[in-house]
C-alpha cells in the first residue's frame, strides 16, 4: 500500500470545521489531513458528523466556520462542480447513473468542451490508461443498467478518476459488493494510494476499516473522539469503543432447541415483468431458528420480502404458517397468522414519517378495542402504550407525540422493533435490518433477534452484509437470479462459498 509523502503539504487539510443546523452542531472544530498515498478510514456511530464533513469537502454544504486547503493552497467549494475542478470525487452509497445510457455516456455526461468524436476518444482512452493502472474494466459499449451493483460502483469510480479526481471518499462502499468484488475494490484502492491518490473510506464494518486503510479518525458527537495508526496495535474492539465512547459487546447466540416448521414457502415462483421474477422458492424456518438470505441486491430478495408481507401475490406455490397456507396472502392474513415484518424501507413502507412516533407504534392494532371504540381513537391509551414501548426499547425521542420522521435512522429501526416484537410474533421478517446502522445501533437490533429465538419465533433475516448474517444465522439461504442457489448450516458456511454463490457460482462437487 501506498505510503503518505511527508516531503510536501497534505493533500488535503480541513482545519476548524464548524456546521450548526439551528441548535444543532453537527461539526464542532473538526480537523482532518489526508497525505498522497494515504488511504484515511472515516468512522463515526450514526449522527456523529461524518457525512456532513465529507458533503462540506464535495460543495454540498458550506462550512459556518474553518478552512480547506488541498496542496497547501486555500481552496473554496460552494458546489460539487468547485469540488470536481480541486480533484475531490465522492462515490455516494446510491450510485448516480443513467441506466439507459451505455457506460460510455454516463462517462461523458457533464464533459464540456471540444467536439463530440474528440471528447469520445479522449474518454475511451482515459479507461484504457484507468485499467491499466489500477485494473478498473468496464465494457464502454454496455448499458448501466445492465451492469451489476459491484460494476455499477466501478462505474462511478472510473466516473471520478476519468474527472481528474485525486482525493477520493467512499461512502459505505462496499454495502453491496460480495466478498471477491470488495477485495478487487481493495486492490484498485491499493494500486490509486501507491499512485499518489488520498483516499477517505467512510464504513460501518471495522474489518473492512481494518483491512484497506493507513489511519482511522473517529467521530463523536460532532468532534474528533481519535485519530489513530492502523498497526498492529489497533483492534476492531478498541475502535468500536472509541466510537461509542463505551465498552461494545457482540449479543450471545446461546443454543436453542430447534422446533417446528413454522414458516414454509412451497414453490413460489412470480411472473418478473420489471422486477427479478422468483423461480421455485422453497425454504423453511423453524420455531427457535434463524434463517439468513444472501445475495447481492437485485436478485430476487425484495420480491420474497413482498411474498411475505402480502403485497406481492406469487403466480404459483403456497406460503404456510405453522402449516396452514395463508389463504388469500394479503398483508391483514400475513398479520393475523403472526408474522411481523421489518421491511427494508423503514422510512417509506416501515413508518408513516408525517405521524407522531405513538401513532406509528400502534398503527397495525389501531382498530382493537383496547386503543380505538366505535371509530373513535384513545387517545390516554395510545400514549401510555407508546410510551411503555419507547422506554423498554430506549428510543431516544422527545416525547412520544413527536414526528416520526425526525427520528435517526437507529431510533427508527427500534420504533418498528418495538411495534413488531409487541405482538410476539410467530415469524419476524427482517429486510436489510442494520443497513446504515452504527455498532451500537446494530448490537441492539441484533440482541432482539437473539432474544426472539430463544423464546421459539423463527426469524427470517434479508441482508446483503454477510457478516451479520454470520453473527446471527442457523442456516444461510443464498438467492442469485429470483433462485435459492443453496441452503447451508451455518457451520458448514464460509464467506468464500457464500460469495461464490452470491455470484451464481456453485462449487465443484
Amino acid at each position: 500500500m501506498g505510503s503518505p509523502m511527508h516531503d510536501q503539504p497534505p493533500l488535503l487539510e480541513m482545519r476548524g470545521i464548524t456546521k450548526r443546523f439551528g441548535s444543532v452542531t453537527a461539526n464542532d472544530g473538526i480537523d482532518l489531513t489526508l497525505s498522497a498515498g494515504e488511504i484515511v478510514g472515516l468512522l463515526g456511530e450514526n449522527g456523529a458528523g461524518k457525512t456532513t464533513l465529507m458533503n462540506i469537502l464535495f460543495g454540498a454544504y458550506d462550512a459556518d466556520e474553518g478552512t480547506i486547503r488541498i496542496d497547501g493552497r486555500p481552496a473554496v467549494v460552494r458546489s460539487s462542480a468547485d469540488a470536481l475542478a480541486l480533484g475531490v470525487g465522492m462515490v455516494h452509497q446510491h450510485y448516480h447513473l443513467v441506466p439507459s445510457h451505455s457506460v460510455l455516456e454516463n462517462l461523458m455526461v457533464g464533459q464540456s468542451g471540444g467536439r463530440w468524436r474528440r471528447k469520445r476518444k479522449k474518454i475511451l482512452d482515459r479507461m484504457d490508461e484507468i485499467k491499466g493502472r489500477y485494473g478498473l474494466h468496464l465494457d464502454p459499449f454496455a448499458l448501466a443498467g445492465d451492469l451489476t451493483v459491484g460494476q455499477q460502483q466501478r462505474l462511478e469510480i472510473i466516473k471520478a478518476l476519468v474527472r481528474g479526481a485525486r482525493i477520493l471518499i467512499l461512502d459505505e462502499p462496499t454495502a453491496a459488493l460480495t466478498p471477491q468484488e470488495a477485495r478487487g475494490l481493495f486492490g484498485a484502492l491499493r494500486s490509486m494510494a501507491d499512485n499518489g491518490m488520498g483516499v477517505i473510506f467512510i464504513s460501518h464494518k471495522l474489518h473492512e476499516v481494518r483491512t484497506i486503510t493507513t489511519r482511522v479518525v473517529i467521530l463523536r458527537q460532532g468532534r474528533v473522539a481519535a485519530a489513530v495508526d492502523n498497526d498492529a496495535h489497533t483492534s476492531k474492539r478498541q475502535l468500536a469503543e472509541l466510537m461509542c465512547g463505551r465498552t461494545v459487546s457482540p449479543p450471545e447466540k446461546r443454543p436453542v432447541a430447534r422446533g417446528p416448521v413454522v414458516l414454509e414457502l412451497d414453490g413460489i415462483s412470480t411472473n418478473g415483468g420489471s422486477r427479478m421474477g422468483l423461480k421455485g422458492i422453497r425454504l423453511k424456518v423453524h420455531a427457535g431458528e434463524i434463517v439468513g438470505v444472501a445475495g447481492v441486491s437485485g436478485n430476487g430478495q425484495r420480491e420474497l420480502a413482498d411474498i411475505l408481507a402480502g403485497v406481492l401475490t406469487p403466480a404459483a406455490g403456497r406460503v404456510k404458517i405453522d402449516g396452514t397456507p395463508v389463504n388469500p396472502l394479503s398483508p391483514q392474513n400475513v398479520q393475523r397468522l403472526g408474522i411481523g415484518r421489518i421491511p427494508e424501507d423503514r422510512m417509506g413502507t416501515g413508518l408513516i414519517t408525517t405521524l407522531p412516533l405513538s401513532a406509528n407504534i400502534v398503527l397495525p392494532r389501531i382498530r382493537e378495542r383496547r386503543f380505538s371504540r366505535f371509530g373513535f381513537l384513545k387517545p390516554g391509551a395510545i400514549r401510555r402504550f407508546a410510551r411503555n414501548r419507547i422506554h423498554q426499547f430506549g428510543i431516544k425521542a422527545a416525547r412520544s407525540g413527536i414526528r416520526a420522521g425526525t427520528l435517526s435512522g437507529g431510533n427508527l429501526q427500534k420504533a418498528l422493533l418495538a411495534r413488531e416484537l409487541a405482538w410476539n410474533p410467530r415469524v419476524l421478517l427482517a429486510a436489510q435490518p442494520t443497513r446504515g446502522l452504527d455498532v451500537s445501533a446494530a448490537g441492539f437490533v441484533h440482541g432482539q433477534f437473539l432474544q426472539l429465538r430463544l423464546k421459539g419465533s423463527g426469524v427470517l433475516v434479508i441482508s446483503e452484509d454477510l457478516d451479520e448474517l454470520f453473527l446471527l444465522c442457523d442456516r444461510i439461504a443464498v438467492m442469485f437470479e429470483g433462485r435459492i442457489m443453496e441452503v447451508i448450516p451455518i457451520e458448514a458456511a464460509s464467506v468464500e462459498r457464500v460469495g461464490l454463490l452470491m455470484a451464481g457460482v456453485r462449487e465443484a462437487a
